[in-house]
């Protein structure tokens, strides 16, 4: 098994690629197979997901690229970009991985948004089979939520921690 275990800047030649779906794309432990068909297994320092051409080294020194699968995503295109910025809007909202392009949205398929967009805005919805590569966020690294230092998890962005008080 091919065990990749490290990020790299760049490489001088690629040994292999992954293709992995977004939310596959979002996993630091994962068993997978590789194009090539050898078994990979990532060990990745968790918080960093992988957007398509990360390049991810192995204990033995191969490189391998990861490319964006496609998978059947709604794309939406507004009757104007004051519309388009209110779909998005209320999809980030319902924090809901979005994709941005030149005048359109992608998002995976959700009957329930779907509905939503139809109803609310003036928008032309169809479905494409395409990469999925949405924002990362303002932050990167995703959307968290942590309510206070007795929540399971403590990791807001820097930004957002504040010092205890001193009486």
């Amino acid at each position: 098994m091919l065990v990749l275990t490290r990020f790299v800047e760049s490489a001088e030649r690629i040994d292999d690629t992954l293709l992995l779906t977004f939310e596959l794309r979002q996993k630091s432990r994962l068993r997978t197979r590789a194009v090539s068909g050898e078994e990979v297994g990532l060990f990745l320092e968790r918080g960093q997901p992988l957007r398509d051409g990360t390049l991810l080294a192995a204990e033995d020194g191969r490189v391998v690229v990861v490319r964006a699968a496609a998978e059947t995503l709604s794309h939406v295109v507004a009757a104007s970009p004051t519309e388009l910025a209110r779909a998005a809007y209320h999809l980030g909202n319902r924090h809901v991985p979005v994709e941005v392009g030149d005048g359109w949205l992608r998002l995976a398929c959700d009957h329930v948004l779907i509905d939503m967009l139809a109803r609310h805005f003036d928008v032309t919805l169809s479905t494409v089979e395409a990469p999925f590569n949405p924002e990362s966020g303002a932050y990167g690294g995703g959307h968290h939520h942590s309510h206070g230092q007795e929540a399971e998890f403590h990791y807001a962005p820097k930004l957002h921690q504040f010092a205890k008080a001193h009486p």
